[in-house]
């Protein structure tokens, strides 16, 4: 495996590890997106407006196993 796919898979696992931290964290479904919204940004997800917030609806529902 190249250096830049291992890179690539922790940085995943990492952004996967904070979704399911914040989903089952105890707070209300809008502030739990709006913090997986600001932690992609953090880590240089760069989507604008409404494909960002599809990203965040997705990752919360494969979570939820829906």
């Amino acid at each position: 495996m190249k250096p830049v796919n291992i890179v690539m898979a922790v940085v995943g696992g990492a952004i996967a590890g904070a979704a399911v931290g914040l989903l089952f964290a105890p707070e209300k479904g809008n502030d739990t997106r709006k913090r997986i919204a600001d932690a992609l940004r953090e880590q240089g997800v760069k989507l604008k407006g409404s494909k960002l917030d599809n990203l965040v609806n997705d990752i919360a529902e494969e979570i939820k196993g829906e």
